[in-house]
């Protein structure tokens, strides 16, 4: 079961965010990209323990492509791009709310499943697997 939309979670933009040259630094794009995937989590698993999101990020890339100013309106649209052994891929597309074709950044991250008492990667739980699959679109 595939989704005709991607996820998609609000973002505020907070007064801190914004730099001394009236953007958004960029470094807050990963944070942006971060309150997205708890977003994603939290739907798919209903509930918003973080104890229950065995896996740590291994990799994670920005490609910055407008300026985000304070009065912008943030939409980020998520989705799994694939679920493979012991890790799955996510996606970003950060836009504007107002208009869709505007986009201020792409992303794209790997989350590895981990056991944090063992601190080792494990194999997707079929949990996981069955949790993600409704936001899986295909790179």
């Amino acid at each position: 079961m595939n989704r005709e939309q991607p996820f998609q979670s609000r973002i505020s933009i907070r007064f801190k965010d914004i730099d001394a040259m009236g953007h958004v630094n960029n470094a807050v794009i990963f944070t942006y990209f971060e309150e997205g995937r708890k977003a994603l989590f939290c739907d798919a698993f209903k509930e918003s323990v973080p104890g229950g999101f065995n896996f740590i990020l291994a990799h994670l890339e920005c490609d910055y492509l407008l300026p985000i100013r304070l009065e912008d309106q943030l939409l980020l649209n998520m989705w799994v791009t694939a679920i493979g052994t012991k890790s799955f891929g996510l996606a970003y597309a950060l836009k504007d709310k107002a208009d869709a074709n505007r986009i201020f950044a792409k992303g794209s991250s790997i989350q590895v499943c981990y056991d944090y008492r063992q601190r080792q990667s494990v194999p997707v739980p079929q949990t996981l697997k069955k949790a993600l699959r409704p936001y899986h679109r295909p790179a």
